[in-house]
Order: C-alpha cells, then sequence, then structure tokens
C-alpha cells in the first residue's frame, strides 16, 4: 500500500479554527472472542502504519487523541501514532464505543479550548455519521465520494470547524480531506 499525496488544505489561519479527524479503526480479525476483545487481523496491522502516513503526509499534528477502549482501536492507535511527527496526549475513552451520534458530539464538547487539532479512533456507523452530521459543506467531492463509499475500515475524514468545541453540532464544519488505504 503507498500513500496517496493528501491535499495540502490548512487550518485557517483564524484563532479559533479547528481540525477534527475521525479514524475508523483498521481491519479487525473475527475470532470467537468478545466484540469488544477483537483484534486486527493482517490486513489491519499492514493498513493502520499507512493511515498514519497519510495522517502525516498531510501536516495535521494532532494535539489530543481520543481513542476507543476496544482491542482493535488501541491496536490501530498504537501503529498510527508511530508514523506521527510527535505523539499527541492520549485518552483512551470508553464512551466510543458503541457510541451514538449524540454520545460523539457530546465528547467533542467537552475538548479543551487549547486543543486545535482533534484525532478520533473509533467504529462505525459512529465515525460515519460524525463526519456526515458534521459537515455543512466540502470540499469538491469528498462528501458524495465519503457517502458513496462508506466509511471502510482505516478511513480518515477531516473536518475543519471555527468556533469553541463546546458550540460543536451538526452542520458547523467543513469536510476537507476524506482517504481511506484504498485510495
Amino acid at each position: 500500500m503507498s500513500v496517496a499525496e493528501p491535499s495540502r488544505e490548512s487550518t485557517p489561519g483564524t484563532p479559533d479554527s479547528r481540525r477534527i479527524v475521525l479514524v475508523r479503526h483498521a481491519k479487525a480479525d473475527w475470532p470467537e472472542v468478545a466484540d469488544h476483545d477483537r483484534p486486527l487481523a493482517e490486513r489491519g496491522r499492514k493498513e493502520a502504519p499507512v493511515v498514519g502516513r497519510w495522517i502525516a503526509a498531510s501536516g495535521i499534528n494532532p494535539d489530543l487523541a481520543l481513542c476507543s477502549t476496544s482491542v482493535r482501536t488501541r491496536e490501530t492507535w498504537k501503529l498510527v501514532v508511530h508514523e506521527l511527527p510527535h505523539r499527541p496526549r492520549t485518552v483512551y475513552e470508553d464512551r466510543l464505543y458503541e457510541a451514538t451520534l449524540g454520545d460523539l458530539l457530546a465528547l467533542l464538547r467537552e475538548t479543551p479550548d487549547e486543543v486545535r487539532d482533534l484525532l478520533v479512533v473509533g467504529h462505525n456507523p459512529g465515525m460515519h455519521a460524525l463526519a456526515d452530521a458534521l459537515a455543512g459543506s466540502a470540499e469538491g467531492d469528498t462528501l458524495a465520494r465519503m457517502n458513496r463509499g462508506g466509511y471502510p475500515t482505516g478511513a480518515v475524514a477531516v473536518v475543519g470547524l471555527t468556533g469553541a468545541w463546546k458550540a460543536v453540532e451538526h452542520g458547523v464544519g467543513r469536510l476537507v480531506q476524506y482517504w481511506t488505504p484504498h485510495d
């Protein structure tokens, strides 16, 4: 897998500009264990570093990462973060596992105001629903591509927005990038 060149969309220079990077965990295996305990499949272990390289190449340096506590999301994050230029503060968040759209919006609203770039490693359908809900607008055909292709494992959506985290709601953002490991 190679890393396709990301667009160089930068965060606008306003002091209240922010980005949310929504990462769906890499491909998981299906062993006879509880869903929360499912590990990454071999394909997922190969995919996750590619995700990290794409994020790094896009110029995104998250200040904070929120990661679901499931085995597959923690394994994904461990492989992604090794590819980033610096390791952000990481919070393993139980509420990301099986989170509804409402749960995810509530978590975003708890983000400290000093955080400019927030990375979330989670699950579907939540990651797709959140990207879709936040995107009041989109760069080019990114929203159509995301909705046409679904949100496969390893997919990344980058949503830009302005304002305080506590004001995050439907339609406040702009989907500036959407990428999958198969792009």
